[in-house]
């Protein structure tokens, strides 16, 4: 993975990929009975002269906290077109998520399996910002499409939570 895969959370500044999954394993190591959720997700916010893109890595331990941390990226125009806006919060979004899926959902899920009997598990979705109601509703197929033909499930409002919030949050 290149050098412009730089992610920061409140406590970290410039954490490579690597980092992130150290972080993320340290996490799932402190408690491995239970059940995570693994979501990446984006947003973005049109600026007078660029739009500012956020991709999330959400990592949820099911009724006990989450771990989180974002990567910046940003087009130098603003783009007006919605359809063209969601879709490239997708494609950044599968964009991390094919690192995970390539290569390291399976570390991740073996740090589990040991403890599958005591309610262990591992889910990994993609979060979109878009719902059925309002603007983004005809693209829902579209985008969720390109999800599911990567083998992942794909949430959209209200369930996409790792996109219309937490980073959602750091796009202004």
């Amino acid at each position: 993975m290149n050098d412009s895969f730089t992610f920061y959370n409140v406590s970290e500044k410039k954490m490579s990929f690597q980092t992130v999954l150290e972080r993320i394993k340290g996490f799932m190591l402190k408690d491995p009975r239970s059940e995570y959720v693994l979501s990446i997700g984006s947003d973005s916010h049109v600026h007078q002269t660029e739009t500012k893109f956020i991709t999330a890595v959400h990592l949820h331990r099911v009724g006990k906290g989450a771990w989180g941390c974002l990567k910046n990226h940003t087009v130098k125009r603003p783009i007006t077109s919605i359809r063209e806006k969601i879709s490239m919060e997708t494609a950044l979004s599968q964009e991390i998520a094919y690192y995970f899926i390539s290569k390291y959902l399976m570390e991740l899920s073996d740090i589990l399996i040991p403890f599958a009997d005591e309610g262990a598990d591992l889910i990994f979705e993609i979060h979109l910002d878009i719902g059925r109601r309002g603007m983004t509703k005809e693209l829902i197929q579209e985008m969720t499409g390109r999800i599911e033909a990567m083998g992942i499930e794909a949430k959209i409002k209200p369930e996409s939570y790792t996109a219309f919030s937490y980073a959602n949050r750091y796009t202004k």
